[in-house]
């Protein structure tokens, strides 16, 4: 239940996001204010959701910023999770509270889209504070998620991420099997699993953020739609049709699995992550965001290696998988020396050297294709080839209409069906057969409620 009425508190707070957010705008333009000069440095408030060592790397960068200048003092705060910071956002925007910057989770791009007249887009943001801005320095897939049809972005890519395999090499070797030689192949893994769990440890995998690793991005890689329409990418009218012999094969496997005791289910978004740093399970699928967190927080020797796949499923997998992670959006309603710092900011943080440094603390993707190379010509994937497996992974194959990503409104509603379905697959409440069934139904339910909204 306390699922639900989250879903639903959530839902009520978008609907207010998109019809609510126009009216307050209105109300500011009908007065001319007279912005008075700055007697000291602007604090540019940053909104973020990152924890651990990716919260000290923003704050490294922040400092780093503030370092340059004097004109400026860019302050990040924790707000909570991806859901909770969003939330918070839409309810300080309402109050005439909102921050300057906030990091809003790749599912929540369509409901920031809709909601004109609360956001500034990124695009105009450099342009008129004489920024230079070329989309053409980002990775398109990457930057082709956050802009609109014509190329223009409207939001800043910042942790940007793919999911991975990550797995225990020396678990790997007390098994038997050899710690260079992932399982490439969804079958393979599966035996793979079965031989660790046999080997003594708990269980022998699993996985974080069930919707985006296990269906958002498990479609990508087999080059099956998510949805149609693109995925969401060529209008509002479109509709979920992930319930595919493919996806009902797999998760039945898993549900099999989960009975065995060879999947163990660590809980939603990233709670799973325990699971494998403490050496319970020897296989488990995560962000690359994950890495640096990881790094510290692993006493064994432990791989990244690209998703598997069905050799024999159609679309010729693989293909290419998605992106995860936020980006940063602009509110409206702040003065022209506060947007003025902004565009400084997102100036400072576009710069390879920035990006960088960022990539390689983090995990995270570098941004711009310049990071990715300064990266490569400093010999950082020679001692950590990890991060550079995802973007390999990422960059695979030129996206296609089922593989460039997701944009759906009310998707974390969404997600939230599918987290609630999937555990009652797992509580043998459900069939996998008919729960699919649901996630979909109820799925294409709230994509019409978002439609009629934003007709």
């Amino acid at each position: 239940m306390k699922s639900r009425f989250s879903g639903m508190m959530t839902l009520l707070l978008i609907l207010a996001l998109v019809s609510g957010f126009v009216g307050c705008a209105k109300k500011a333009d009908e007065s001319v204010v007279v912005e008075p000069e700055p007697t000291g440095p602007i604090t540019i408030e940053f909104w973020h959701s990152m924890t651990g060592k990716n919260a000290e790397n923003v704050q490294l960068l922040a400092d780093q910023f503030n370092g340059t200048q004097q004109k400026y003092i860019v302050t990040p705060v924790f707000k909570g999770s991806y859901s909770d910071s969003m939330n918070a956002g839409i309810a300080a925007f309402r109050a005439n509270q909102a921050p300057h910057i906030i990091q809003i989770y790749e599912v929540g791009t369509a409901t920031m889209m809709a909601a004109k007249g609360a956001v500034k887009p990124v695009h105009q943001l450099m342009k008129e504070y004489g920024q230079k801005f070329d989309p053409a320095i980002y990775i398109p897939t990457i930057t082709s998620y956050y802009s609109t049809s014509k190329g223009e972005m409207l939001s800043l890519p910042f942790n940007s991420s793919t999911a991975v395999m990550y797995y225990n090499k020396d678990a790997f070797r007390k098994a038997g099997l050899d710690p260079e030689k992932p399982p490439v192949t969804w079958p393979e893994f599966f035996e793979v699993a079965k031989k660790l769990k046999a080997s003594g440890m708990e269980g022998g995998f699993s996985t974080n953020w069930i919707s985006w690793i296990q269906l958002e991005n498990f479609s990508a890689w087999h080059n099956q739609p998510f949805g149609t329409k693109a995925n969401g990418f060529e209008g509002l009218d479109t509709e979920l049709v992930f319930n595919t012999p493919l996806t009902l094969k797999h998760f039945e496997t898993i549900s099999q699995l989960a009975k065995d005791k060879v999947f163990i289910y660590g809980g939603r978004e990233n709670k799973a992550n325990p699971l494998f740093s403490s050496g319970q399970v020897g296989l488990h699928f995560e962000s690359i965001g994950g890495y640096a967190n990881f790094k510290n927080t692993c006493k064994f020797d432990f791989g990244v290696a690209r998703l598997p796949y069905y050799a024999d499923a159609p679309g010729g997998a693989p293909q290419n998988t998605i992106i995860g992670g936020a980006s940063l959006w602009v509110f409206e309603g702040k003065t022209k020396y506060e947007y003025s710092g902004i565009a400084d900011f997102f100036s400072f943080l576009s710069k390879a050297e920035s990006q960088a440094q960022w990539h390689q603390n983090t995990g995270y993707l570098p941004i711009t294709t310049a990071a990715y190379e300064l990266t490569k010509s400093q010999g950082f994937y020679d001692k950590n080839p990890g991060p550079e497996v995802a973007i390999k992974q990422l960059l695979n194959k030129a996206p296609t209409p089922n593989s460039m990503g997701i944009r759906f409104g009310n998707f974390n509603i969404i997600r939230e069906i599918e987290d609630q379905t999937w555990e009652d697959i797992l509580g043998n409440k459900i069939s996998v057969k008919d729960g699919l069934a649901k996630m979909v139904s109820e799925g294409n339910a709230k994509l019409r409620e978002f439609e009629q909204l934003n007709k």
